[in-house]
């Protein structure tokens, strides 16, 4: 790529997003399969939307239809290996290997099964027969193919290692010993209960997610991420370093309707990216801006990935309190990666983009307003209680009536007509074909969840952490005993100590699992540890749902960085570190909420003096942060001023008035020394006679002149 300031071809854009992001590597095939694969998913589509708007069935048929169906799929549209998505080996049928076929087939009957007998379950649970234990092993096997196929291994193998436990339970060391289950207990737990793959994950993405996924795919269709871009540029794009806060401002709005951070990246990226290069940007920055703006979609209301109709399944609340939770947060992210990127653009005097080059925000909203219409009644909606959804089905009518009335005035009745036929159904075989892969990995976790409540490991791991923590806590607490006060109680070093090793192990997990899957986990692992922290339970699931969201910037598995750096032509390792500096907002704010659950909003504890407090602190506390990051406010800093900086953001995000004022203090005594030395330095520029014309490109021989 000897050019990367051209706009790459849609091609090139889907070869990249195809190298980083392994749900979207589909095989080639023939035309026959390309027509029953793409009629399948358009009646599951069809399927699901009927259902949303007039009632679903039973949970357990519900469920099995929508995981048959997608497996069937899968095995048709992904290639055993990597290296055979175009071409076919050994004996295959219409260019699809036998075998693959097979899986297919036994993928859809086993799912199909338990429905079948679902009326004779209450006898069978505890008491399995031979062919109930036949297909749920052939489920089992099954589902762990299609997910390394569309995911990779790293959750295939998490789900062997917690069955391999069950089954050796008695031989494990220390605390983790039980007394182990045999194959047919397993299978029975796994396959005959709502413990297992038919549990709650399964249920959440057939009953919400999928829904959501398809309106993400017609909201797109009818050019509301268009309209987002353009009026991200006209509102933002004049201002020193224009594309880059375009890129944030822009992938802020794009979340609310796609909570996938490679697709984001790709989509915005493939016009914010180049344009940051062009103006002056280093190419590395350009991808870790763009990557780090990306992930905050799956934190941004109202979609959220999966994680918010997960978290309603959980702790059984109403949606509308997740996403009133989740503001505050996508804020902070989002504010952060801001802060850093307009003093970035200020260290090396980047410009924003000329009048001629930015579009009129009234303009874009003259021509695009209809197209903001279904993502408005889809929140209206869903604030005011309906369920998700009925919400999503309307908001999925309503942009079929707005592509509707697009094709009609662009092309006429008849011509319109035949046009949103085509569109709504290519629009209903990409959202359905975007949910293949997170079904099979939400059915492989509820074995995992279903491992988990049959061992009760769950408390066994929560008990290992807190008393690790405790250890480690009673031993800082000791060394700062020396001290004439004490800064930190030993109840508050155990659960910062519980809050870290929390955090590593969601980074770490995320590393190689995707976000929805890497939530659920978590939550049976990790929640029940907090939970003996006394934190509140809303607190605990987004605590690990931000961290698991940060391992898409975190190396060495930043595929969001990675798929930035594909488009920029820069090296990705760089371009990971970089997003995860820019990330640091998401990193320090879930402290704050767990230590301050007022910033939540909706929690228990919420007062209004604690919010303030709460949320003043972390605001200047990520500005602090992101100057000793940058190394610039208003002329670069002393290594002292750095260093004052960054304990000046720890003491504001500390939710206390004491520590916040002292933290302020710092800060504004180094904004003040900053301040007069620009100062100064100014008047010493105006003082000097001898200065060449061009002025600021020749005082600062690192900016090249083309950026000036």
């Amino acid at each position: 790529m000897s050019d990367t300031s051209r706009h790459l071809t849609e091609a090139e854009l889907r070869a990249i997003e195809e190298e980083y992001d392994p749900e979207a590597r589909f095989r080639t095939v023939l035309r026959p399969i390309a027509i029953l694969t793409a009629v399948i998913l358009f009646l599951l589509s069809a399927y699901h939307f009927y259902t949303a708007g007039f009632g679903i069935p039973r949970a357990t048929t519900h469920r099995g239809l929508h995981m048959g169906v997608s497996l069937f799929v899968i095995f048709l549209s992904f290639a055993a290996f990597n290296s055979g998505r175009h071409k076919t080996t050994g004996f295959a049928i219409l260019g699809i290997p036998v075998y693959d076929w097979l899986f297919a087939f036994a993928g859809a009957v086993s799912s199909f099964y338990v429905p079948w007998i679902y009326d004779q379950l209450a006898f069978r649970v505890g008491n399995p027969l031979t062919l109930d234990i036949v297909m749920g092993t052939l489920l089992l096997l099954t589902l762990m193919e299609a997910v390394r196929r569309s995911m990779g291994w790293p959750l295939p193998v998490i789900a062997g290692l917690f069955i391999g436990y069950a089954y050796w339970g008695q031989s494990m060391p220390g605390i983790l010993v039980h007394p182990g289950a045999d194959w047919n207990t397993i299978i029975n737990h796994l396959y005959l209960t709502s413990q297992g793959i038919y549990g709650t994950a399964l249920g959440v993405i057939a009953t919400y997610v999928f829904h959501f996924v398809l309106f993400g795919v017609m909201a797109q269709k009818i050019g509301l991420g268009q309209l987002f871009i353009d009026l991200a540029t006209a509102l933002t794009g004049r201002f020193a370093g224009g594309p880059a806060k375009v890129s944030v401002v822009s992938s802020a709005m794009l979340g609310t309707i796609s909570g996938s951070s490679i697709a984001n990246t790709v989509t915005t990226g493939a016009l914010t990216i180049p344009a940051m290069i062009k103006i002056g940007f280093r190419r590395h920055f350009a991808a870790a801006v763009e990557a780090a703006s990306s992930t905050g979609g799956q934190i941004t209301p109202p979609v959220m990935g999966a994680v918010a109709f997960l978290m309603v399944e959980y702790l059984g609340i109403p949606l509308r309190t997740i996403l009133i939770a989740a503001i505050v947060p996508a804020f902070m992210h989002f504010f952060g990666v801001l802060v850093q990127v307009h003093l970035e653009a200020k260290r090396l005097g980047i410009r924003g983009l000329r009048a001629e080059e930015l579009p009129k925000a009234g303009k874009v909203l003259r021509e695009g307003w209809l197209s903001v219409a279904p993502l408005i009644l889809l929140v209206w909606m869903l604030m005011s209680g309906r369920t998700p959804f009925l919400s999503a089905f309307w908001a999925i009518t309503a942009c079929m009536a707005v592509y509707l009335i697009q094709r009609v005035m662009a092309s006429g009745v008849v011509g319109g007509i035949r046009e949103t036929a085509a569109g709504i159904f290519e629009g209903f075989v990409s959202g359905a074909r975007q949910s293949l892969s997170v079904t099979a990995a939400a059915a492989l976790v509820g074995v995992v969840i279903g491992i988990v409540t049959l061992t009760g490991v769950g408390f066994k791991i929560a008990f290992m952490v807190t008393s690790v923590a405790a250890n480690a806590a009673g031993d800082v607490h000791a060394f700062l005993g020396f001290l004439p006060f004490e800064p930190f109680g030993i109840d508050t070093l155990t659960l910062l100590f519980t809050l870290v090793m929390t955090a590593v192990v969601c980074i770490l997990m995320g590393c190689g699992v995707p976000t929805t899957a890497n939530y659920i986990i978590m939550v049976a692992v990790a929640a029940p540890v907090l939970g003996m922290m006394n934190v509140e339970p809303l607190v605990a699931h987004f605590f690990v749902f931000y961290f698991g969201v940060l391992a898409d910037v975190t190396p060495p598995v930043a595929l969001a960085a990675y798929a930035g750096a594909g488009i920029a032509g820069a090296n990705g390792f760089k371009a990971g570190n970089t997003a995860f500096r820019l990330s640091m907002g998401k990193a320090l704010v879930p402290f704050v909420f767990v230590f301050s659950p007022s910033l939540l909003i909706v929690t228990q504890a919420f007062t209004l003096p604690d919010f303030l407090l709460a949320f003043t602190g972390a605001v200047l506390g990520i500005v602090a942060l992101s100057v000793a990051i940058t190394n610039w406010l208003f002329a670069p800093l002393w290594v002292i001023e750095r260093i004052a900086l960054v304990l000046a953001a720890l003491l504001l995000i500390a939710p206390e008035p004491v520590s916040t004022a002292i933290g302020f203090a710092i800060l504004a005594a180094v904004t003040a020394r900053q301040y007069l030395a620009a100062r100064d330095a100014r008047r010493r520029r105006r003082a000097d006679d001898e200065e060449p014309a061009g002025g600021e490109c020749f005082r600062r021989p690192e900016i090249r002149p083309p950026r000036c």
